[in-house]
């Protein structure tokens, strides 16, 4: 994958993108929200594993960069021939709150509906995020279900999500 518009790029993620997930994923405070607050503990070499293993389970791991830095990571995963599950994390907090997520969503959301021809796509988020909820609501996503206390969070505190799903009759494209 690899689409630009204006100052933002969603790409493949390849082997030499390790070292910038490693510090994203081992970093507690962009991980909490995924449940692991004490980050994944990941080394280079397990994430190199998932990078190029990423065709063989249906997955795609990609880098989002502004201005040719890299600021977060977006991934789709096949359900099944008409269903994709997606997930986003822009990772570098300076650049959350300025409208991106809207139109970083839009590009990639647009290209699997449209490019990649799927017909429904769903994500779930953790219910404390609170501004994941506006975003992925204000792109036309709908609310299907509560997971109430679902899971637990690394440190064993009860979690609940969210789940959503979207098609292209309710997609709202910010581009």
């Amino acid at each position: 994958m690899n689409i630009k518009y204006k100052e933002i790029t969603i790409r493949t993620a390849v082997e030499h993108d390790a070292y910038t997930l490693l510090k994203w994923w081992n970093d507690g405070n962009v991980m909490a929200h995924a449940g692991f607050p004490n980050g994944l503990n990941e080394t280079v070499e397990s994430i190199n594993n998932v990078i190029t293993h990423n065709k063989e389970r249906m997955f795609e791991l990609c880098i989002i960069e502004f201005n040719d830095i890299p600021i977060g990571e977006i991934n789709y995963r096949k359900i099944d021939e008409d269903t994709v599950e997606i997930g986003i994390k822009i990772c570098d907090f300076s650049y959350q709150n300025k409208g991106y997520g809207k139109i970083i969503l839009s590009l990639f959301i647009d290209t699997l509906l449209n490019v990649l021809n799927f017909k429904k796509i769903i994500l779930d988020t953790n219910l404390n995020n609170v501004p994941a909820q506006k975003l992925y609501l204000s792109i036309g996503f709908k609310q299907v279900r509560i997971n109430k206390d679902a899971w637990k969070n690394q440190i064993g505190e009860l979690q609940s999500s969210i789940d959503y799903e979207l098609d292209q009759i309710s997609f709202k494209s910010y581009l």
